[in-house]
């Protein structure tokens, strides 16, 4: 086992979409979309431009991709419609996500901070199953500069009463990887997209890694 599985975090912010909740194939078929209305095609690398960003930050990407300067604001309220649709049918638990929160939960305070406005995110949390589970959360609207930008995990970890430093993040995207680390947080990583540099603390395949859970069951016999 890594080293980080001999330290005991005194808390736990969770990313949401793509690491709790499956909710990236739904933005991919609402990024499909907007696209198609565009007549252009969305594929990976498009997707890859757009994953772990603020739906004000993929608005202007995309503003970008449409070349429609100026018209991030509209993009991503366009945007926004199609995935709250999409996700208010589709999004579930990732897999080994209810158990890993409920692990975390007996152990140490916990929270969720996600790069979806408000709205979209109690959505995702409703639909998986995670309605009224987090005692402290954090949406994009709610801060002035969402992930990268370290904020939205400062604040999570101020709400917690803890210090960054003594907190861990679990992230999917290099956005949130990036945020986390720049609060000064150890990160778990579980990246959505394939082959790409993921440099966090430690790196594993899905929440039902056996080493992960091992490690979090045994902070309750740490005392922690």
């Amino acid at each position: 086992m890594t080293r980080l599985y001999d330290w005991t975090p005194a808390a736990v912010v969770f990313d949401c979409d793509g690491l709790l909740v499956d909710t990236e194939p739904c933005w991919s078929v609402a990024e499909t979309a907007l696209f198609a209305r565009r007549g252009l095609a969305f594929g990976p690398e498009q997707k890859a431009a757009v994953i772990g960003k603020s739906l004000a930050a993929a608005g202007d990407t995309l503003a970008g991709l449409f070349d429609e300067p100026g018209a991030g604001a509209e993009i991503a309220a366009e945007l926004l419609v199609l995935v709250a649709e999409v996700v208010a049918e589709e999004a579930e638990a990732m897999p080994g996500a209810v158990a890993l929160v409920d692990l975390v939960a007996a152990s140490v305070p916990f929270a969720v901070a996600s790069n979806s406005p408000r709205s979209l995110l109690e959505a995702a949390l409703a639909r998986s199953g995670f309605a009224g589970v987090f005692p402290v959360s954090v949406a994009a609207d709610e801060v002035s500069a969402p992930k990268p930008h370290p904020e939205m995990y400062l604040a999570a970890c101020a709400a917690l009463g803890v210090e960054p430093g003594a907190a861990l993040a679990f992230e999917d995207s290099a956005t949130g990887l990036r945020s986390a680390r720049a609060a000064g947080l150890r990160v778990v990583g579980v990246p959505t997209l394939a082959h790409q540099d993921f440099p966090a603390d430690v790196v594993v395949e899905s929440l039902r890694d056996n080493d992960l859970l091992a490690w979090v069951s045994g902070w309750r016999r740490a005392g922690a």
